[in-house]
This record gives structure tokens, C-alpha cells and sequence, in this order.
């Protein structure tokens, strides 16, 4: 069933487990993340992100992952993940994209409020949630990487303030995650999880997940982190998929999708079992 991330995520925070956001850039992806879903009944999230774009543009995305969703046994939440400009939000939300990430974060505090609550009142009117992120989460590598991550850390007293006035549903904060594979392991900051967590009492987001360890997942989530960002993960899982298949024989695309497809499905069974949704649809 199609939903918004409302009532999902607050469900989540108060059980103290996690939804995994998973980004799906083709039909093989979205089947890996929703039929696994299914499998496990486990409510989930799936989408794509501006930066993702040029891979699938977003009319095709919304025109398999809406009808899937709303064909599914499961809660399925469909996210336009850091959408970067008005633009691109309002077209995700013309085509039916159910949660919104406004990503301001790049932008002075004011300016950042300032769009995101204007991005809440039109998307609450149309009954579809809002992320936020406050701080900046960086990359591991290329342009997006930061030279002191520290100094984008997300501030606890500044979030208060932040969800107060603008109204959003989900804040993604920046706590020593990053974008990408990491180089070295991170660390993340959990007490300024915990503080927070506290000051908002909002379902908090964690991007960058691939690459954390199962314990920093669990540890997270306890504290507050209510939905998680992958993509990495599944997207190099798929690429062994294809590589396992080419080593077995495998002549056609067809003959390689099965491969691809269940090798990221065990992704998602993980990260699913890691998270604690499993069961929680």
C-alpha cells in the first residue's frame, strides 16, 4: 500500500526500530527492495535522489515505483530524496511522491528554515512528508567531500528551533555519517543522537548507511534514528550479482537479472533484519 512517511516512521521511533530507505533506479532494484519487503513484512522506503537523476529521470521512477507500491502487501513510502531545487520537489509531487526531502543544507540557517516551512506548508496540504536536514552530510570522496566534517555537525539546540518553526516530519542529521564508502570507519557521534532526539522528538534520519557497522546501526537507532538511507550497498550488490552470473554462464541481460536481483535482495533481507522492521508492517 502507497503511504506518506508519517505515521511509519512515528511508529518506528516509538518501537524503537529502523525503516530502510532504499534508493531504486530501475525496475530490478525496486523489485529487490519491495518484494523483499514483502517477504519479511516489513514496512519500507523507496525512491531516488536529484543527484540520481540523470540515471532514470524521476517521471519513469514514480511510473513503476507508485504502481508497485500501491500494489504492495506492505507499507511502501515513495521519497524524493535531497531534492536540491523547488523545482524538482514540485515535480515530484505533481507525480504523485508521497515524502519530500527538501535538502537546504548547504544554505545559511535562515534561508534553510525559510524554504523547508515553505516546503512543508504546500506539501502537508497535500497530505505528503517532509525531510529536512540540518548540518551537512558530506561525501567520502569527489566535490561533496568536506575538509572537517566536525564543523557541519548538526547542532542540537539549532535543531530544536528548527523543527519548531518549519513543522517537518523527519530531520536528517550529520553526526560523523557521510555519503559513499567509507575510507576509514567512521565515528558516529551518538550522544548528539541522543541530545537531539530529546530536543525534537522527531524521527530522526541517518544518510550515508552503507558501510556502517551493525552495531553503530542498532546503537543509532536505540537512540533515535527512525529511518536509513542506503544505496551503496545495494547498488555494488547488484554489480557482484551480475559478475557472479557472467562466471556461471549467463548469455543474455535476461539470463543476468535473476543475479542481480537476488544479490541485492539479500541486502535488503540484512538491512531489514539489522534495522528491527522486520515483522512491523
Amino acid at each position: 500500500m502507497l503511504v506518506n512517511m508519517g505515521k511509519m516512521l512515528e511508529k518506528a521511533k516509538n518501537g524503537r526500530y529502523g525503516v530502510g530507505f532504499f534508493n531504486a533506479v530501475n525496475i530490478e532494484m525496486a523489485r529487490a527492495v519491495i518484494e523483499t519487503a514483502e517477504e519479511m513484512k516489513a514496512p519500507v522506503i523507496v525512491g531516488t535522489a536529484e543527484i540520481l537523476l540523470p540515471f532514470m529521470d524521476m517521471k519513469k521512477v514514480a511510473g513503476y515505483l507508485i504502481p508497485m507500491a500501491e500494489e504492495a502487501s506492505v507499507p511502501v513510502c515513495v521519497h524524493y530524496d535531497h531534492g536540491l531545487t523547488f523545482e524538482k520537489c514540485m515535480e515530484a509531487l505533481r507525480l504523485g511522491f508521497t515524502s519530500i526531502m527538501y535538502d537546504c543544507s548547504t544554505t545559511g540557517y535562515e534561508e534553510n528554515l525559510k524554504k523547508v516551512r515553505e516546503m512543508v506548508n504546500i506539501c502537508h496540504a497535500m497530505d505528503v512528508t517532509v525531510e529536512g536536514e540540518l548540518g551537512h552530510v558530506g561525501d567520502n570522496a569527489g566535490s561533496g567531500k568536506l575538509e572537517n566534517p566536525e564543523d557541519y555537525y548538526t547542532d542540537p539546540a539549532l535543531a530544536e528551533k528548527f523543527v519548531s518553526e518549519t513543522g517537518v516530519d523527519a530531520l536528517a542529521v550529520a553526526v560523523g555519517n557521510a555519503h559513499g564508502d567509507y575510507a576509514f570507519p567512521p565515528k558516529l557521534d551518538f550522544d548528539r543522537i541522543t541530545e537531539i532526539s530529546d530536543r525534537t522528538g522527531i524521527p530522526l534520519v541517518l544518510h550515508g548507511g552503507s558501510g556502517l557497522s551493525d552495531s553503530d546501526f542498532q546503537t543509532a537507532v536505540k537512540l533515535g534514528i527512525s529511518k536509513i538511507n542506503i544505496f551503496t550497498d545495494i547498488d555494488k550488490a547488484g554489480r557482484a550479482g551480475i559478475e557472479k552470473g557472467l562466471k556461471e554462464g549467463a548469455v543474455s541481460l535476461t539470463g543476468l537479472m535473476s543475479y542481480e536481483t537476488e544479490a541485492m535482495k539479500n541486502v535488503v533481507r540484512e538491512k531489514i533484519s539489522l534495522f528491527g522492521s522486520r515483522d512491523k508492517a
